[in-house]
């Protein structure tokens, strides 16, 4: 079994269709972890809503393709739909960005995800999840990475996280 983190966000009713997303994402595999979830400016497009953002610790059979293909399965169930524009406003949002301690660079698929140095909404959930993990090709560790972003203007949402993982962590 490996050990993956994925990234969740949401900018269109963003606390249903996280929870909605999450809950499918949980029948079809064991949750180990859910990060706090934080309200985050959209990147690149101010005049947007606001998103949900966060990490989920999942234990998988799946190689991180086919983990993506069921990623992709989730967010189109929750009303998704892909288009060229990679800032546009989306019910769903659900990525791969860590696999084990695998290093991968193929069309579609870069892993470890090459932005969690520079995303807030990335780095510290994952250091929250697995402060110790070192990234693959980088070395330093997810507590490392989120001691970069000590300024960010990221909102917890500590009850809408509570009442997630009471529902759907299998995580000790």
């Amino acid at each position: 079994m490996a050990r993956a983190f994925v990234a969740v966000g949401s900018n269109i009713e963003p606390e249903e269709n996280v929870r909605k997303g999450l809950t499918r994402l949980a029948a079809r595999m064991d949750v180990r972890g859910i990060s706090i979830l934080y309200r985050t400016a959209p990147l690149e497009r101010p005049e947007q809503d606001a998103f949900v953002n966060g990490v989920i610790e999942v234990e998988t059979a799946l190689s991180p393709r086919d983990l993506r293909a069921v990623l992709r399965s989730i967010e189109t169930e929750c009303g998704r739909v892909r288009g060229n524009d990679r800032y546009a406003a989306r019910t769903l949002d659900l990525d791969v960005v860590v696999y084990d301690d695998l290093e991968v660079s193929e069309e579609g698929l870069v892993l470890p995800d090459p932005d969690i140095p520079a995303r807030p909404f990335l780095a510290l959930p994952l250091a929250e999840l697995a402060p110790d993990m070192a990234l693959a090709g980088d070395g330093r560790t997810m507590s490392e990475l989120a001691s970069l972003h000590t300024d960010n203007d990221m909102e917890p949402l500590a009850a809408y996280t509570k009442s997630l993982r009471e529902t759907l962590c299998h995580g000790s």
